[in-house]
Order: C-alpha cells, then sequence, then structure tokens
C-alpha cells in the first residue's frame, strides 16, 4: 500500500512540473500532460499507437531472447571453461564498449533496412550483459556444490544444469536485468534506421510533421513498456525461484 502511494505521489508530481514547465512555452513546442494524453488516445483508437507497439515488441522480443539464451550458454560455457575464456577475454572486452549504433553502416549494408537491423541491434545491446553477468556467476559458484555433484556422480551437463545454473541464477538475473533496459533503450534507435513501423518510427515521423504531442506519446509509450518489462523479468524470476525452492532467498 505504501509503494503504491508513493507512486502514485511520484506521479503526481511528474504532472505538476511537467504542466508548469509546459506554461513556459508554446503548446507546439512543448505541449502540456492534457495535450499529449489526448494525442495518446487518439492514437490508440486509430489503431496506429497499437501496431508501432506490436511491431516494437516482436523485434524487441526476438532480440532480446536470442541474446538472453545466447548469452547463458555462452557464459556458462567460458565459465567452466576458464583457460578457454582466458583466451577470448580480450576480444570481448574490446567488442563490449562500443555502442550497437557504431555498427549501423555494416548493419544496414549487410542486412539491409527494415526488421532485421533493429532485431541485430537489440542483440547487440542485451547480449553483452548477460554474457558477463554469466560468466562471473559461474565462478563464484560455491566448491562444496561442485564437490556434491561429483560424490553423486553426475555427468558435467547435468552438473552446469542442476547444479551452476540455478546456483548462479541470482547474479545472471542482474544481467538479465540490464539487458532489458539497454536492449529496450536501443530499440528506438534500430528503429529509426529505414523502419516504417515501431515507436523509433512513430518518433521520427512525429519529427517530420512537427507533431510533438506524438513524439511526447510515443516518449510516454517507451517509458511505460520499459516499467512493464522489468516488472516482467522480475515475475518470471520469481517463477524460476520458485521451481528451484529457493523463495526466501528471492525475497530477501
Amino acid at each position: 500500500m505504501k509503494k503504491t502511494l508513493s507512486g502514485a505521489v511520484g506521479l503526481i508530481a511528474l504532472l505538476t512540473i511537467w504542466q508548469l514547465a509546459a506554461l513556459k512555452y508554446n503548446s507546439v513546442l512543448f505541449p502540456g500532460p492534457y495535450e499529449v494524453i489526448k494525442s495518446w488516445l487518439d492514437l490508440f483508437k486509430d489503431g496506429s499507437m497499437t501496431e508501432h507497439i506490436k511491431t516494437s515488441m516482436l523485434r524487441f522480443a526476438i532480440g532480446y531472447i536470442v541474446a538472453a539464451i545466447s548469452g547463458i550458454v555462452l557464459g556458462m560455457f567460458f565459465g567452466w571453461f576458464k583457460k578457454l575464456w582466458n583466451f577470448f577475454n580480450p576480444v570481448i572486452q574490446v567488442m563490449r564498449p562500443i555502442s550497437p549504433i557504431a555498427w549501423i553502416p555494416f548493419i544496414v549494408l549487410w542486412f539491409g533496412i527494415g526488421d532485421i537491423p533493429a532485431v541485430v541491434i537489440i542483440f547487440l545491446a542485451s547480449f553483452y550483459p548477460v554474457l558477463l553477468s554469466t560468466i562471473a556467476a559461474v565462478g563464484r559458484v560455491d566448491k562444496i556444490y561442485l564437490k556434491v555433484a561429483q560424490n553423486f556422480a553426475l555427468t558435467r551437463f547435468e552438473t552446469l544444469t542442476k547444479i551452476v545454473l540455478p546456483a548462479s541464477f541470482p547474479q545472471i538475473s542482474t544481467g538479465l536485468h540490464q539487458a532489458i533496459g539497454t536492449g529496450w533503450v536501443f530499440l528506438v534507435a534500430g528503429e529509426m534506421i529505414g523502419s516504417q513501423s515501431g515507436l523509433g518510427f512513430l518518433i521520427i515521423d512525429s519529427r517530420n510533421n512537427l507533431r510533438p504531442d506524438w513524439l511526447l506519446a510515443a516518449i510516454l509509450t517507451i517509458g511505460i513498456i520499459g516499467l512493464l518489462l522489468d516488472e516482467l523479468i522480475k515475475w518470471i524470476e520469481k517463477q524460476i525461484y520458485i521451481k528451484w525452492g529457493a523463495t526466501e532467498k528471492h525475497e530477501g
């Protein structure tokens, strides 16, 4: 209850500050909450906002899921075979700081324009947080767990999936959270590259048509969906903890 009340107070404060700031400018330059919310509802009524959201969510889901799965699998592999990771580590550390935006010219040359460039950019933005958090988590698994696996004569695959993965998941989930944020942020940039749909395209289209109300409506939608995605990943984590019988650790 207190959390909900605090959230409501914060939202009211944000809307108040927004309205006060809008009073200093012409609505054509910086519309207030009423104009933006009205345009936001209009975009939903004519179906355009719904279509943009569906397109963006599909692109994001593909890029993020592929990044999460590949990041966890490779992270488990490199975390287990440390000598191999020592060989690839310098390459990863050089590639990791490069913004996905820097790859756009090559991505467009290789994949053309449309959905694929946006998916590739989301993948690049989401992959490294998951990979590095998984490698670090596997390296910190208590050696006692590994000795127990040896005592039960578990195979290497069984040890990784039944012992190492559950033990390292709390830290892996941190990387998954970071990947949600970075992937969603770069979705907008990816959709500005030759796309004809999606929330990123809506921002560019709103700018070209001098519709700041649409632009702010798109920005508002991006923020709300980002919040919902974060809550969704928390819920998924909770279900995984329940399955592995670690709800108390999750709640703590």
